[in-house]
């Protein structure tokens, strides 16, 4: 975990007030490192699937559910082609105060599977919740949120399942 934290950190920039992570998935040993780092927390949990919402989550999520050796389960945004029948939630408002409507095919996971969910930040929750309405709406638990930055104010916590993550935004470097 060390190892990821410290790649992870030394590969993050801010660029024009935005963060950038990419550096993380263009370098092998750092994507390798966060992969094993967001996986480690639950690799003990019977984890059937790994979520990720497009699409830094499709890139983070697929690689966790390798390393967990389970299927992968897409969270598309709204007007993405996703075909079959689909449950949707809308978001809450998020850090910039947009709202985006989440789908989740609905054959996708059901009443015995056990999902993680993981994503590259988490700072509002809006997301989560939304995920783990969709899950719960296929009969499927949400048991985890594993993230690279966490950013969660302490009052949502308790509305998610736990969430780990690699560094907390207090660990970032001040954005430029």
């Amino acid at each position: 975990m060390d190892e990821a934290r410290d790649l992870l950190l030394d590969r993050f920039r801010w660029v024009d007030g935005h963060a950038d992570v990419w550096r993380v998935f263009r370098d092998p040993l750092a994507l390798r490192a966060v992969v094993a780092a967001l996986a480690a927390p639950l690799r003990s949990a019977e984890i059937t699937a790994v979520a990720g919402v497009e699409s830094r989550g499709f890139l983070l999520g697929a690689a966790v559910a390798i390393e967990l050796g389970v299927g992968f389960v897409a969270i598309r945004k709204a007007g993405a082609l996703f075909p079959g029948e689909k449950v949707s939630a809308l978001t809450a408002p998020d850090y910039r105060g947009k709202q985006t409507t989440l789908l989740l095919q609905r054959a996708a996971v059901g009443a015995d599977d056990h999902v993680l969910l993981v994503d590259d930040w988490i700072e509002t929750g809006s997301q989560a919740r939304a995920v783990a309405h969709l899950i719960a709406e296929c009969g499927a638990h949400l048991v985890g949120v594993s993230v690279l930055v966490d950013q969660l104010h302490d009052a949502v916590r308790p509305s998610l399942p736990p969430v780990h993550s690699i560094v907390s935004a207090a660990d970032l470097p001040p954005s430029e």
